[in-house]
């Protein structure tokens, strides 16, 4: 295999994403086009094409990539539900503003929560017939908290967000 062509792929995958990566601080999906793209990253339109199909393409590579780091972040530190694994997560959030706010806006697209859910907690609480809502439903209201949180620049403490989510879970047995 040509590794000089891998990494000239590869470096030219991380100058589009970089790009893109800038200009989504400031502007929505809709305006940011291939052209704008190749002409701050001085590459040629094939180069993109040769990597994605289009900008949806590139914006569910990124997406998938985001995802991927932070669920590494969940896993390396054991994130669990209670309120440590809330205190590791929301220092994350707020030590890496840039990378949520522009995941939050990337999901925009399509919504994948960026939360995972341990049902045991939820089981002590909760009739198990209705699971599977309250599971949805917190999932979604963490993220719409998590987000909010990110548009306020992260004004609450770490600490504070964690007191707000367990309050969530106070006196429901």
């Amino acid at each position: 295999m040509n590794t000089t062509n891998n990494k000239r792929k590869r470096d030219s995958q991380e100058k589009i994403e970089k790009t893109f990566l800038q200009l989504i601080q400031k502007k929505n999906i809709s305006e940011i086009s291939v052209s704008t793209i190749c002409k701050i990253a001085k590459l040629n339109r094939s180069t993109f094409y040769a990597n994605y199909i289009d900008i949806y393409d590139l914006v569910e590579k990124v997406k998938t990539k985001m995802s991927e780091d932070f669920a590494e972040f969940q896993f390396s530190n054991n994130s669990k539900q209670d309120s440590a694994g809330y205190l590791n997560m929301f220092k994350y959030i707020s030590e890496n503003q840039i990378f949520f706010k522009t995941y939050f806006k990337l999901e925009d697209i399509s919504i994948t929560p960026i939360t995972q859910y341990n049902t045991e907690m939820a089981k002590n609480f909760y009739d198990n017939e209705y699971i599977d809502y309250h599971i949805e439903f917190f999932r979604a209201g963490l993220n719409a908290i998590i987000k909010k949180w990110l548009k306020n620049n992260c004004k609450e403490s770490p600490e504070e967000m964690v007191k707000i989510i367990m309050s969530e879970y106070k006196n429901k047995n």
